[in-house]
């Protein structure tokens, strides 16, 4: 009996102790986590505060202080301090007012004057004349591919450049610079630009104002009793096909001595009987020799730049 009651008691012990230490173990990790200081702590949120998250920093390194709005990445040999990336916010909103509603309006315009620069670089410059007639000598001298029109392009842009550089000057000082210090607005910066072109589309278009003449009268226009009373938007269209006319017949004056070697060229074949032997290719190092001992290029771009004058 006494064997029995005493194993009795070690069998209620055992149980006993089964049942208490999964309680004892779990109180142990409660406590082993709170002590340690690399543990995370989850984030809490309480009523009317937001989510905090704390991220352990090593210390600094000896001699090195921690620099105010970084955070410090504890790792061998790699420097400590790493720049915090400022976080970029896009909100959408309901605009508050009209003065709101405006300026996004006057934001997208100008995005869309930005992505219709290149346009206006061809049409409202010397750009079209230029690159026209570049293309016309490449045509006259009977060449396919030298000079590449890659290259023709950048000469036709340079050029352009140096023949605007006075318009573009006058540009950026009434109204880029003025804009950028906060002296005048965007309507008056506008303004500002359009005047120097105006002034350059007039100065080519002195000798003849027919083309003036001819969008005025297809938009019923009175006649202007001086330049200012011209709209933009009947100067430039006029603008373009006058710079279309001048380069088609500088081009024309630029093929005349080339057709007349070609010419000749083709006669004096004919007279020898070479029927099947083509033209071109016998009068096109003719042109060439004709082209640099006259100095073609400096001359094309002297008359080209003298024209704009």
């Amino acid at each position: 009996m006494e064997i029995r009651s005493s194993m009795t008691r070690i069998a209620t012990l055992a149980i006993a102790l089964s049942l208490c230490l999964p309680s004892i173990a779990s109180a142990q990790q409660a406590a082993t986590a709170t002590q340690s200081p690399s543990s995370a702590i989850p984030p809490t949120k309480s009523a009317g505060s937001a989510i905090r998250t704390f991220t352990p920093q090593a210390p600094a390194a000896a001699g090195q202080a921690a620099q105010p709005g970084s955070r410090v990445r504890p790792t061998a040999g790699l420097p400590t301090t790493v720049p915090i990336v400022p976080m970029v916010d896009l909100r959408i909103r309901n605009p508050a007012s009209g003065q709101e509603v405006a300026f996004s309006v006057q934001l997208l315009l100008l995005l869309t004057a930005l992505s219709l620069a290149p346009s206006f670089l061809l049409l409202l410059t010397s750009f079209l004349r230029v690159s026209i007639v570049l293309d016309f000598v490449k045509r006259a001298l009977s060449l396919q591919a030298v000079p590449p029109t890659q290259v023709l392009m950048g000469v036709s842009l340079f050029l352009t450049v140096f023949i605007m550089w006075p318009t573009f000057q006058t540009v950026y000082d009434d109204s880029l610079k003025p804009l950028s210090d906060g002296k005048i607005g965007v309507e008056q910066a506008y303004q500002a630009a359009e005047k120097p072109f105006r002034v350059f589309m007039f100065n080519q278009m002195r000798a003849n104002p027919e083309n003036i003449r001819l969008f005025m009268s297809m938009r019923h226009l009175p006649k202007p009793n001086t330049l200012a009373d011209v709209p933009t938007y009947v100067l430039v269209p006029a603008f373009i096909l006058n710079e279309l006319t001048v380069a088609f017949k500088i081009g024309i004056l630029l093929y005349i001595p080339f057709i007349i070697i070609d010419m000749v060229v083709a006669s004096i074949l004919m007279s020898m009987g070479m029927i099947m032997l083509p033209p071109v290719m016998i009068s096109m190092p003719f042109k060439l020799i004709l082209f640099v001992l006259v100095d073609g290029w400096g001359l094309l771009t002297q008359q080209l730049v003298r024209s704009f004058m």
